[in-house]
């Protein structure tokens, strides 16, 4: 059970305090609630690039990470479809620092064009590294735009081409600075040794003054349902032959989340999966296959990958894949894997909250949500699932016609 308080200043920003007094420790999470899904079509892969530039220094500070590391502290962020996730932890006598950094980072970045040209090089040079230039990597380039049409999850985080953020210059960074790093659309999480009145009264201090900006922004484009599969066959410098398949599901915060979540550990999560029995141990067509879920904002993916062994084909690993859905549907799923996977999630979620800085963001990323106490809750959210839920989603979505796949082929 995680104890917390909520409580939302003037101009907007929530704050969500987590008292655990075991440590001389403090972290500060702060989530934006911007990911690639707010960006520009044309201009892909800004809040990714932000993520970076959070770091070239503020209005009043320079170097971000000096006066911290003086004070014991550390930090980092992440940035993915639907957010971007800000963390510092400090021990807890030099927590204002903490507070004086970031606050001063929302109220305005440098606007340097030095660092906006440095930050531009690093990430042309990750997306190349990571994306263009490793077996595989341009998968989520190439599967994305293949499942959405319309919805910006079309595009993976690192944006949809090297050139959007070849282009990026000042006036870009200033609107989406201005459009999406404001208190009102933010969430701070305060946890660790520190009383909820100190918490409150240093959040005022630092972010009460921070004027909320009124940003109108465009609404997001709702996914129609998909009505007929879709294929496509890629090519690279890749050691095997590979298949990704994935299926339109559930949104994070919907009931039938968990439903689906626990329908895709059934079918690909560990050795003693129905995908791993079926296709690694019983029929050698994989050497490695598994399943999970992306947990998007909005109605995500169900993705299930897999590597063939050598001499297989890739039509036949695809009907396959199809035979072994048919098999959960016909046959159903007995109580002790149903329990398994239950048990996995819940144990995953308990050790999830050992660390302090794991709950600070899992208070975050639940408030975000919509709902704070979800990190409560899930676990109870999961034991509810029944075997009929399970097939009846599995009806529903591991269908042909929700299907987008991709064949990862050698070159020859």
């Amino acid at each position: 059970m995680v104890n917390y308080t909520e409580h939302q200043l003037s101009n907007g920003l929530t704050l969500i305090i987590h008292e655990d007094h075991s440590n001389p420790i403090v972290c500060l999470n702060l989530l934006y609630k911007v990911g690639s899904r707010n960006e520009n079509p044309e201009k892909t892969g800004f809040a990714h690039l932000f993520e970076h530039l959070m770091f070239g220094g503020s209005k009043n500070i320079q170097n971000f990470d000096e006066p911290l590391q003086k004070v014991g502290g550390e930090n980092n962020a992440f940035t993915n479809t639907d957010i971007t996730n800000y963390y510092i932890t400090v021990p807890s006598n030099n927590v204002e620092t903490a507070f004086w950094l970031e606050s001063d980072r929302m109220l305005g970045l440098s606007f340097d064009p030095k660092v906006l040209d440095v930050q531009k090089k690093v990430v042309v040079e990750e997306f190349k590294q990571r994306y263009l230039n490793q077996p595989y990597g341009d998968l989520w380039l190439k599967l994305r735009p293949l499942a959405y049409h319309v919805h910006p999850y079309r595009w993976p985080t690192i944006g949809k081409d090297v050139s959007h953020i070849e282009q990026v210059t000042m006036d870009d960074v200033k609107d989406f600075f201005s459009n999406h790093y404001r208190p009102s659309n933010a969430i701070l999480v305060v946890s660790g040794d520190i009383s909820e009145k100190r918490a409150i009264t240093l959040t005022e201090k630092w972010f009460g003054e921070i004027e909320e900006r009124n940003v109108k922004l465009d609404s997001i484009k709702e996914e129609p349902k998909q009505t007929e599969s879709r294929q496509i066959e890629a090519y690279g410098s890749v050691p095997s032959k590979a298949i990704y398949k994935v299926f339109h599901m559930a949104s994070r915060f919907s009931d039938e989340y968990f439903v689906q979540d626990l329908m895709s550990d059934i079918l690909g999560r560990g050795k003693s999966s129905l995908l791993y029995q079926k296709l690694v141990k019983e029929k050698p067509i994989f050497s490695s296959i598994s399943s999970y879920v992306t947990g998007s904002f909005d109605p995500g993916l169900m993705v299930i990958s897999g590597k063939l062994n050598e001499g297989m084909e890739i039509e036949e690993a695809n009907d396959a894949i199809h035979s072994t859905i048919d098999y959960l549907i016909a046959e159903g799923v007995d109580n002790r894997s149903l329990e398994k996977v239950k048990n996995q999630s819940e144990s995953t979620h308990i050790f999830s909250q050992v660390e302090l800085l794991n709950r600070a963001m899992g208070l975050a990323f639940a408030s975000f949500l919509g709902d704070t106490n979800l990190i409560n809750e899930e676990p109870k959210r999961f034991r509810e699932v029944t075997k009929d839920q399970i097939i009846r989603s599995a009806e529903e979505v591991l269908i042909p016609e929700n299907s987008s796949t991709m064949f990862y082929l050698p070159k020859n």
